[in-house]
């Protein structure tokens, strides 16, 4: 049942990012979002580090709707839930050249578990109308079963992440 629910979820997105697996073998993959955003990058890059909470999806949290999502756009600074006295780091910001990169690495989601170990580049570009971002997630480690099945379906969540923020700014 979770599986057909996550399934609509995918499809009533529309998703406007573009999932691509980059490459895929037995120690990582690489998965690759791109967006177009009608808002200059200025204005998106305020909404990913200020608005999190309020444009991440809450569908992937560790504590869903309690969950509240903070991101400290300085190296070191900590991709964070909290719900009351519970915490988790989803990832640790290693890189910040403002509206132009930000780069975190650990592991999102069940990945954190699993003791693989990524980089996740978001990656803002001023084009004509907007804002483009390249969002890419380069993961390694490693898994008995690898990672063929599992690279696609990080694609589609980190769409459905981007995509949140598109919506976000869409709707403001």
């Amino acid at each position: 049942m979770k599986l057909i629910a996550l399934f609509t979820l995918l499809l009533s997105s529309a998703c406007l990012a573009k999932p691509v697996v980059i490459a895929v073998s037995d120690s990582g993959f690489i998965v690759d979002n791109k967006v177009h955003i009608d808002a200059p990058t200025d204005v998106v890059w305020t909404a990913l580090i200020n608005d999190i909470d309020k444009w991440w999806p809450k569908s992937h949290s560790w504590w869903g709707e309690e969950g509240k999502f903070t991101l400290q756009a300085k190296a070191g600074g900590c991709f964070c839930e909290t719900a009351g006295s519970r915490s988790a780091q989803h990832m640790q910001v290693v890189f910040v050249d403002p509206q132009k990169v930000l780069r975190m690495t650990g592991g999102l989601g069940p990945l954190q578990g699993m003791g693989v170990f990524g980089s996740l580049d978001w990656v803002f570009e001023s084009v004509p109308g907007g804002t483009q971002i390249t969002l890419t997630y380069r993961v390694q480690g490693f898994t008995p079963d690898g990672f063929s099945k599992l690279a696609p379906v990080v694609a589609e969540v980190q769409g459905l992440q981007l995509q949140g923020l598109a919506n976000y700014l869409r709707s403001d």
